[in-house]
């Protein structure tokens, strides 16, 4: 029987455990805490909506086709910044701007892969990557990570085959929320280079890194291009999810060949969007900076409140940037207890099968907690709730 590309992978997990609270009714005393997605839900800040409403306004461009790698302005704007943050040297020709990071790790993808090629990607890994894979029709080669949320180099270094092109690894992670020692991170860009392999990172959620100043040192390696496919997301940063703003640093060699995937798909970035985001590198570093500490307390708190579910079995795997990573202590499989969740505790959060090969038991033992939206307050009723379920 024919299968489709999109057949042959599954819903996206966004939308199924929408379809989970479809119909219930939440009491009044009892609201919903969505932790599913890791996106802002407020707008983008006044000064920003006023760059985009001027320009929607005002400049004719900003309601034509642009340039399929992005804006001039942004493109250069964003490789200072890259420059500047990791103290390293990125050209403008070497960053395009893409509809989304999504987008970014797809046009990667198909500038790199053949049919029935190989990537290499750390599980739990993020099932849009794998996703995008599987209708690429290339092959997502799972590397376990440790008990530390961690993936080896040498265990990696184990799956290499003659089909392999890429190795795929997002940091801070989505989902664990580990945050990857430059070593490491050094560690698999040697591995890669050592093979004539790609190095894709994602790094989406940088700007809420616990540690101060560049995360790693890739962009200061001479030729770092040959190797490195940076990709970025401009959606946490500046809440400008709903405008579909990312990018990619990397050759121009290998954005030639992304252009095409881009303009057959999109054409070009959504030009608002675009002024949104170079706006926001241009204006909003200060207030960028305030919005990393919220999320760093959230993380704190996260970590403190944690102890009274480590008394009940729960066990806390990973957290940073959005994201903890957890253990249940329950007999049930997380894809059963979510649904629970919902009903129950009024609590909606992704089960750890979202993040695994199918019939990793692994999986059926974890769940992602996306803390971005909850405040303090909220991460303590979350727990108290979680602390109250019993399945």
């Amino acid at each position: 029987m024919h299968i489709s590309r999109t057949e042959a992978t599954f819903c996206s997990p966004i939308v199924e455990s929408r379809r989970w609270t479809e119909g219930v009714t939440f009491p009044p005393s009892r609201p919903l805490i969505n932790v599913s997605q890791a996106a802002p839900a407020d707008p983008p800040p006044t000064g920003l909506r006023q760059a985009i409403a001027d320009a929607a306004l005002n400049e004719t461009d900003a309601h034509l086709y642009g340039a399929v790698l992005g804006r001039s302005e942004l493109r250069a704007a964003l490789a200072a910044q890259i420059s500047e943050h990791y103290d390293g040297t990125v050209g403008a020709a070497q960053v395009g701007i893409t509809s989304g990071c999504n987008q970014a790790f797809a046009a990667a993808i198909a500038a790199l892969c053949g049919e029935g090629d190989e990537v290499i990607i750390p599980v739990p890994w993020y099932f849009n990557h794998k996703m995008c894979l599987d209708m690429a029709g290339v092959t997502a080669v799972p590397l376990p990570v440790g008990a530390d949320m961690m993936p080896d180099p040498q265990a990696a270094a184990q799956l290499i085959t003659p089909k392999t092109r890429a190795i795929t690894l997002v940091t801070p992670n989505n989902p664990t929320g580990a945050e990857y020692p430059s070593g490491l991170v050094q560690a698999f860009f040697d591995l890669a280079r050592k093979h004539g392999l790609a190095l894709i990172l994602d790094e989406t959620y940088r700007d809420f890194d616990s540690r101060e100043g560049a995360p790693h040192d890739l962009f200061q390696t001479p030729n770092w291009d040959e190797t490195l496919i940076h990709l970025y997301s401009f959606s946490k940063a500046y809440r400008l999810t709903g405008h579909r703003v990312g990018a990619i640093a990397s050759s121009e060699e290998k954005l030639f060949e992304m252009e095409k995937f881009l303009d057959t798909i999109t054409i070009c970035p959504a030009q608002l969007g675009q002024i949104g985001a170079h706006w926001g590198l241009e204006n909003l570093q200060s207030w960028l900076a305030g919005e990393r500490l919220e999320i760093l307390d959230r993380k704190a708190a996260i970590e403190e409140e944690f102890p009274r579910l480590a008394e009940k079995g729960w066990k806390l795997l990973g957290c940073g940037a959005y994201f903890a990573y957890v253990e249940h202590p329950f007999e049930e499989a997380s894809s059963e207890l979510a649904k629970k969740l919902v009903q129950d505790a009024s609590i909606l959060m992704l089960p750890g099968t979202m993040f695994m090969p199918e019939g990793d038991p692994a999986g059926s033992k974890q769940f992602r907690i996306a803390f971005a939206n909850v405040d303090r307050a909220g991460i303590v009723s979350l727990f108290d709730r979680l602390c109250a379920f019993h399945p």
